[in-house]
């Protein structure tokens, strides 16, 4: 696209600015949605179990409709284009860092990268409850008892039960996953806040409409 097109693109051709459609509507129900369901398991956790249990569920339900849709779903919904290797990922936080990182109309790499991130802990966050609910789950794992048991041995040096011991270990890691959820997250607001301010637009009004402002010279789309 010359400049002069891009121009247009982004100006209509009579000086009025355009938006694009950028995120799908089943994008922005899964974002936010998920948003809900994670908020809504953090605090009911060991306070109304039957509560967190659903918000889990419901996070599971929708981390795995998000990896169907990244296979499957709308240009920008697509793992394939955002998901980008390490150098291209570490070139664009150099560039962050110097304050001459290129506006993406889709994920950035970085962003890309912490969605990535983001369903893979959480896929283990809902995992790991979700064998401790029933002790007869955690026979499904057979070598986890053999792994995790030695640091679940009592003053005299014997080993508690193995399935008491994996339900144990569920549990710390269920903790571990969640807490870094926490972290997680922190990142990914001021990553979404940094980028809001150096490129001029509201992404977290974006995920609500779908749309951002069309790409100009230099964005990649």
């Amino acid at each position: 696209m010359t400049d002069m097109a891009t121009q247009d693109a982004v100006s209509g051709g009579d000086g009025a600015q355009r938006t694009v459609r950028v995120w799908d509507p089943l994008v922005r129900i899964f974002h936010w949605g998920l948003v809900a369901a994670f908020a809504i398991a953090w605090l009911t956790a060991d306070e109304l179990q039957p509560v967190h249990e659903i918000a889990g569920y419901t996070v599971a339900g929708l981390v795995a409709f998000r990896i169907v849709w990244g296979l499957v779903g709308s240009r920008y919904a697509r793992f394939a284009q955002f998901l980008r290797g390490p150098a291209t990922t570490l070139a664009y936080l150099g560039d962050m860092t110097r304050g001459k990182e290129r506006r993406y109309l889709g994920h950035n790499p970085t962003g890309g990268a912490m969605i990535a991130v983001l369903l893979i802990t959480l896929s283990g966050t809902a995992l790991t409850g979700w064998l401790m609910e029933e002790p007869s789950r955690v026979a499904m794992l057979p070598d986890l008892p053999q792994i995790v048991a030695p640091a679940f041995a009592d003053d005299d040096g014997e080993r508690e039960g193995s399935g008491e011991g994996a339900r144990g270990a569920l549990y710390e890691a269920h903790e571990v996953l969640a807490n870094l959820m926490l972290l997680l997250v922190a990142m990914h607001v001021g990553g979404v806040v940094l980028a809001s301010f150096r490129h001029h637009e509201n992404l977290a009004r974006a995920m609500v409409t779908g749309d951002k402002r069309a790409p100009a010279a230099g964005d990649i789309a």
